[in-house]
């Protein structure tokens, strides 16, 4: 592995109410998973948030989830797949035109909490999903964990795809996130984190939360920007690739040196 992303999901305050230290996070990361309004975020952060990836050169990306603002997006909803599926489109849209307001592309897309659950087991949601996104922008990058439904449901729609490992998230033996209701699915101490992501950079492998050793096939690294150990988790993920000589490049970059 000779270069990798660092990306964080952000913008996830809502009105006057901030959850992480944006502007002290978008400068140590390589790619940003913006919400956009309908699990966190509103127009005003949109906005700010965009301008801060293009003042730092970070690849802006759109964070879709459930309509659950009360729930920030991790409560399960039963929606028909259309429906969700022109969520989806309004969620992107939202984001895209502050994007182009800044003269800023947008570049990627992910699913967030519940639906990104939702959608990673679940080939036929998935589908219905991502054509929404094809429709939108054949060009846009989708990022997702690697072996979901997601990536294949996107690769047999021909979409970009980039592969993420979630550096603070503990995983189940066949590879999906360990749900919050158990102990343990949040990975707060950073020996510990620093141990996961020494595995999967030098050996492409993980711990599984019940121990198996899972094969991860993953060139961009996740921190969740909510958790109040967010931005030292980056500075040791920093440190860690500094280590091993492995290069920092967001998933466009990635994606051109490949084609």
């Amino acid at each position: 592995m000779k270069c990798i992303d660092l990306n964080a999901d952000i913008g996830e305050g809502f009105g006057d109410y901030e959850i992480a230290d944006d502007a002290t996070l978008m400068p140590l990361i390589t790619s940003a998973n913006v919400a956009c309004g309908f699990h966190a975020g509103d127009a005003v952060i949109m906005a700010r948030t965009v301008a801060l990836a293009k003042q730092h050169g970070v690849d802006l990306g759109a964070h879709v989830g459930f309509p659950d603002l009360l729930g920030f997006g991790r409560r399960r909803m039963q929606i028909d797949p259309e429906v969700m599926a022109n969520y989806v489109t309004y969620q992107l849209g939202a984001l895209s035109a502050f994007a182009a307001a800044a003269h800023y592309p947008l570049t990627h897309m992910s699913f967030h909490g519940a639906l990104g659950n939702m959608v990673s087991e679940d080939e036929e949601l998935a589908l219905v999903l991502l054509r929404a996104v094809k429709v939108f922008d054949p060009t846009m990058i989708i990022s997702t964990m690697p072996g979901t439904a997601v990536e294949r449901m996107a690769r047999q729609l021909e979409l970009p795809v980039i592969c993420t490992f979630l550096a603070d998230r503990a995983y189940e033996s066949n590879g999906l996130l360990v749900s919050r209701s158990k102990p343990g699915a949040v990975i707060h101490d950073k020996e510990q984190v620093r141990s996961r992501v020494r595995q999967l950079l030098t050996k492409g492998t993980v711990q599984s939360i019940d121990g198996v050793a899972l094969r991860v096939e993953a060139s961009s690294i996740l921190v969740h920007g909510d958790t109040p150990e967010s931005i030292e988790m980056v500075h040791t993920l920093r440190e860690i690739l500094a280590e091993l000589q492995i290069a920092l490049l967001p998933p466009a970059k990635q994606l051109r040196q490949q084609n």
